[in-house]
């Protein structure tokens, strides 16, 4: 570790997202200058872990006593993985200054017409009292509070660690996919900064995929580069009215699953070959990227920078950018930020920002009534023996 990083608060990002794919665990330094990853990896969830998180996610009755047990044993899991991280750096607990922990969401509903919600678990308590770590979590139910959508949460930190000389626009493709719009930072005024979810990203790829080759992804869109697109079913998918529907908008597993998948195929009077489906669900991903970047964009943006784990896919890469030709498409990586790690750093940003009494969230990106800080602080412990008083 440099003698800058050594200087720089050292914070530890936590993110599961809807792909469940795993923990990405990320010790970052924190300098005024801009963050830096020191370490980072992710970590496969515990034997039973991520089916238990599935069948969370899936369900539409949860038994209360079930979802505490898998609370409680989340929150463990990212505690036990925080400590190993740290082992393998030498880092000490006590030199880090909080972990930000994003949780996996379990259900969000933020437009619900009575008690809207979104729901993370993953228990912060648990976290701090195996670390020793302040930990800030829970980041997304005060924007929903202050009438927003709680989410995207990560425009923010874009706009604070990847604005540039044009505009552009950052695509984070994870289970879901979403969007930030920046202005260039030329701009004398206040920078404009846009974003919102733009659908599935490789959650309904990642689901064909398991149901019929029995693998957890199409590893680089080979499978579905074997298919072709059927235009007919893509329509039928661009139907849904959520693609129309004006930001601030978010959303999960709650609209986009395999359940919704089956009901547009069987809308069709005929079968589709399984890659040919593979084929048209990459190009729903791209497709709706394109269309929310160049049609509800509130800019023309030059450059799509592209983070997540869907960067990989490299059939899905090229559709993207075929479907805006006008424009450079590459990865976050193109500009020196790594984009395996862009969403775990953002919340051990997004902690640093809780503690410091700063915003996290952009109201018109989320919907919500003005700026708020976001998250709770759960003290690192335990104390020591202190007299009463």
């Amino acid at each position: 570790m440099g003698a800058s990083e050594r200087d720089a608060p050292l914070f530890i990002g936590v993110m599961s997202g809807t792909s469940l794919d795993g923990l990405d665990v990320v010790l970052a330094a924190l300098p005024q200058r801009g963050p830096e990853v020191l370490h980072a990896r992710t970590y496969e969830f515990s034997p039973g872990l991520r089916d238990e998180l599935h069948a969370l996610c899936s369900a539409r009755l949860v038994d209360l006593e079930h979802f505490a047990a898998v609370d409680v044993a989340l929150g463990d899991e990212i505690g036990s993985r925080v400590l190993e991280l740290l082992a393998a750096t030498g880092v000490r607990p006590r030199q880090v200054s909080a972990i930000g922990s994003h949780g996996q969401t379990i259900r969000h509903i933020p437009r619900r017409t009575v008690n809207p919600f979104t729901l993370q678990i993953g228990d912060p308590n648990r976290i701090a009292e195996r670390t020793g770590i302040m930990v800030v979590a829970d980041f997304r139910r005060r924007d929903v509070a202050a009438g927003g959508e709680g989410a995207p949460l990560v425009p923010a930190f874009h706009e604070a660690v990847l604005a540039g000389s044009v505009p552009r626009a950052i695509v984070n493709i994870g289970g879901m996919a979403n969007v930030t719009l920046l202005e260039a930072r030329n701009t004398h005024r206040k920078r404009h900064v846009g974003g919102f979810d733009t659908g599935p990203g490789n959650v309904l790829i990642d689901s064909w995929t398991t149901r019929h080759l029995g693998t957890p992804m199409d590893e680089g869109g080979r499978w579905a580069d074997q298919g072709l697109v059927d235009a007919e079913l893509l329509n039928v998918m661009l139907a849904d009215p959520w693609f129309a529907a004006p930001p601030p908008k978010s959303t999960g597993r709650e609209h986009f699953d395999a359940r919704w998948l089956t009901e547009r195929l069987e809308h069709l009077d005929r079968t589709i070959p399984p890659a040919s489906v593979a084929a048209t669900l990459t190009e729903l991903t791209a497709r709706t990227i394109a269309d929310a970047i160049t049609e509800l964009a509130i800019f023309p943006a030059k450059e799509v920078l592209v983070c997540g784990g869907g960067r990989h896919n490299d059939l899905l890469m090229k559709r993207i950018a075929a479907a805006m030709p006008d424009k450079i498409v590459c990865p976050t990586d193109s500009v020196g930020v790594d984009g395996d790690w862009l969403e775990g750093l953002a919340f051990a940003w997004l902690a640093q920002q809780r503690l410091a009494g700063r915003a996290g969230n952009v109201p018109d990106v989320t919907g919500a009534g003005g700026y708020r800080v976001l998250g709770g602080i759960f003290a690192a412990g335990p104390l020591p023996d202190q007299k009463r008083t």
